[in-house]
């Protein structure tokens, strides 16, 4: 069994954070180490997570309480939460199936005087062009943020050289992932000045919490192998549990409840010396070879399903979604010849401000409840990835769950909408 996802961290680098939980490390050089890695622009800012950039950034930004946040409308909840938590309305920008992005027409659609920022998601690997949305936003002195956690592909790219901020996560199922940390690069000095000082009084996470979580991730990396990965599917099926629940829950992020507290720390120096390591040691030509492997997958299957953002360039498919009317049928037929897919959960569609029900984002909706996640990464050798797409192919001549082979493919069922609504 192929699993749906593996950790991009060798077991060098995890037994490397070991160590560092019992080195004394200076973790304010640590942090210098990371941002510096970056580049030396001096823009960036070392983070416990994309959530602590994020909610940092709010707290200095002090806009009035009311003022409206515009959202890609598929993201993370804990965005939607951090936004509310700030005293902030998150109205949503449905999405362009094509690029998965909102379109900068959206945009100045839904701009009123009570906006004060714009929050663009790169979702599945995308770097979509955001000349159009930057233009907008500086255009109505808003400020432009990317979301650019699934978007990393190397310390050269720091998002649109004119977003105002642009974040990055390495997080657990992130490319280059240290189990945890983020980097801010944050355009305005005096915005990343008051975010620096902000974070400096927050308490620095635990290293015995990072150890654990190296454990963790250790553990769940192991199971990711094929033997391991299918002895605990037929074991989850002998006591009645739903394996993908339980894989999903692992690299779930913080806990509701606790999400705030947890959030709002330092990175530890473990954490950081990890992701310099990371940073130092990013193999360009890998996203290169993935790149292209990525997009040959996509072509095979074009005539069949629609991959949400597969014509964006540049793309490092950090995961490859595929878009379908029967997505368990799809899963079932994948699980029988090995291939363990997904319909993930753990992004949401924002939902529109009460009473203004026009907003709704119809496209994005559609197109999350019907994306399937298919195994993508460097250890999938060529011949099963040839052969995963053959099942698929097959899959949708047979029974016609394809995007292409339905009586009304769902990219033009989603482009219709738009149409209808005028975006």
């Amino acid at each position: 069994m192929w699993a749906r996802k593996r950790l991009d961290i060798t077991w060098p680098d995890l037994l490397h954070a070991l160590a560092g939980c019992v080195t004394r490390w200076d973790r304010a050089g640590a942090q210098t180490a990371v941002e510096q890695s970056w580049g030396d622009r001096g823009d960036s800012l070392a983070c416990l997570s994309v959530r602590s950039a994020f909610d940092l950034l709010l707290a200095v930004a002090k806009f009035p309480s009311g003022s409206e946040v515009l959202v890609s409308a598929i993201t993370i909840p804990d965005m939607v939460r951090i936004i509310r938590e700030h005293g902030l309305t998150p109205v949503p920008l449905d999405l362009d199936p094509d690029t998965a992005l909102p379109s900068p027409q959206q945009i100045t659609a839904r701009i009123t005087p009570r906006t004060r920022a714009v929050l663009i998601a790169h979702l599945f690997g995308t770097a979509a062009p955001l000349d159009g949305h930057v233009a907008v936003a500086h255009e109505h002195n808003l400020l432009l943020i990317e979301d650019c956690a699934q978007a990393f592909r190397g310390r050269e790219y720091g998002g649109h050289p004119q977003a105002d901020a642009s974040l990055f996560s390495f997080g657990t199922i992130k490319t280059a992932t240290a189990l945890g940390g983020a980097v801010a690069v944050v355009r305005h000095r005096a915005l990343l000045d008051d975010m620096r000082r902000r974070q400096t009084a927050y308490p620095v996470q635990s290293r015995a919490a990072y150890f654990q979580r190296v454990i963790k991730y250790m553990a769940l990396k192991a199971a990711s192998y094929r033997a391991p990965l299918q002895c605990l599917i037929a074991l989850m099926r002998l006591v009645g549990r739903d394996h993908d629940r339980l894989l999903n829950s692992f690299v779930r992020g913080f806990p509701a409840d606790r999400m705030f507290n947890l959030i709002r720390r330092q990175p530890c120096a473990p954490l950081l010396r990890l992701l310099a390591r990371r940073l130092q040691t990013l193999e360009t030509a890998r996203q290169e070879h993935r790149a292209s492997r990525g997009k040959g997958l996509a072509d095979s299957l074009r005539a069949s399903f629609a991959c949400p953002g597969a014509d964006v360039t540049p793309h490092v498919y950090w995961v490859f979604p595929i878009v379908t009317d029967q997505p368990r049928a799809v899963r079932d037929e994948l699980f029988r010849h090995g291939f363990d897919s997904t319909q993930g959960q753990s992004m949401i569609v924002v939902d529109p401000p009460e009473g203004r029900a026009d907003l709704e984002p119809e496209i994005a909706r559609r197109m999350l409840s019907q994306i399937v996640y298919l195994p993508f990464y460097d250890a999938l050798p060529d011949a099963e990835l040839q052969r995963m797409a053959e099942v698929l192919r097959s899959v949708a001549q047979r029974q016609g769950s394809g995007v292409r082979n339905s009586d009304l493919p769902v990219r033009a069922q989603l482009q219709n909408i738009a149409s209808d609504r005028q975006i």
